[in-house]
């Protein structure tokens, strides 16, 4: 039981203070655990209750693979109150012992303990629990999210297609223990979104990534169990990526928006550098962003997503085709 709270508590170096609420109970109805889900909070009671509520509700059926924790940053009374006022999951609190320091003047401390509110897909624990097989397969996987920067209706259309990406997607994502291990010493008191998206921090290990969010609720429950997910693995998904590439129809000059639009089937827009790249982001509406070289959602420089669906558009990174083996088209 020790050992469990100390691996999760871990994430913070300025814990001094630990309140567990029913912990032994629901350990010994433990048999076969998958994860550890923890919920991180700070000021918010209202958010909290809604994500607690959301993951309930389906995790009731699988709560013995799924123990749920709350993880509390802060002395916030009403978000201990409404933590410790549900019997199904263990509550955590932390406090500073020192004032947080701000990297940069005027900066809110706020940001340093901003909690993401989140609604779980039906299909979320599925999902998690299909990927965690997928990571023990393949150590070349170093998180999976349930997240997709470019995920929103518009850029969406297959629930049960899954991506490889360069990029860390964030907000809902898994990590094996042996993963958290190496990382949990040198994990940064803020902005550990930013740090995990710097590539020295992952070495060129990659991530999963859905393209329909399974962190929030729309789209169709997908039976994960039943699927296939050996295209995944990295040397058949560096095939399958560049075959379906290769296929998509190329479209080159202004107007890359209407030009596809006006395009049976996939195409791709090859894009030379960043300020190109945002360019052309810009007008199909995704994500512009970059970090430490790579697009968001990207894989070896390319960002897939539906504009409109069910058609894909691939916008092409300089090096992506050598990335990707491809020699010609």
């Amino acid at each position: 039981m020790r050992k469990l709270i100390d691996q999760i508590s871990m994430q913070q170096s300025r814990i001094v203070d630990l309140e567990v609420k029913g912990l032994q109970r629901r350990m010994d109805k433990i048999q076969t655990p998958v994860a550890a889900v923890v919920i991180m909070a700070c000021n918010r009671a209202d958010y909290l209750e809604r994500t607690i509520k959301s993951i309930l509700k389906y995790q009731n059926a699988v709560a013995s693979k799924y123990p749920l924790f709350v993880s509390q940053d802060g002395s916030d009374p009403q978000v201990r109150e409404k933590a410790l006022s549900y019997d199904q999951l263990t509550h955590m609190q932390h406090l500073d012992s020192k004032p947080v320091q701000t990297e940069r003047p005027g900066e809110l401390i706020a940001y340093y303990k901003i909690a993401h509110d989140m609604e779980i897909a039906p299909d979320f624990f599925d999902y998690f629990e299909a990927a965690a097989a997928l990571m023990e397969k393949d150590k070349t996987i170093m998180a999976v999210s349930s997240w997709n920067d470019n995920g929103q209706k518009q850029f969406v259309h297959d629930p049960e297609i899954l991506y490889r990406s360069d990029f860390f997607p964030g907000l809902g994502w898994m990590l094996t223990k042996s993963t958290w291990n190496e990382l949990s010493p040198k994990w940064p008191k803020a902005y550990w979104d930013d740090w995990l998206r710097l590539q020295e921090n992952h070495k060129g290990r990659q991530f999963i990534r859905p393209e329909v969010c399974r962190t929030y609720n729309f789209g169709e429950h997908v039976d994960w169990k039943s699927k296939d997910l050996s295209y995944l693995m990295e040397d058949e998904y560096i095939k399958h990526f560049a075959e379906i590439l290769k296929n998509a129809k190329p479209i080159n000059g202004a107007d890359a928006v209407l030009k596809a639009s006006n395009v049976q089937g996939d195409v791709r827009v090859h894009y030379k550098d960043q300020p190109d790249f945002e360019r052309i982001a810009r007008q199909f509406g995704v994500f512009q962003e970059w970090k430490d070289g790579v697009p968001r959602t990207a894989y070896k420089g390319v960002v897939v997503f539906r504009y409109p669906p069910p058609r894909r558009v691939f916008l092409v990174g300089p090096k992506s085709f050598e990335l990707l083996g491809i020699k010609s088209v």
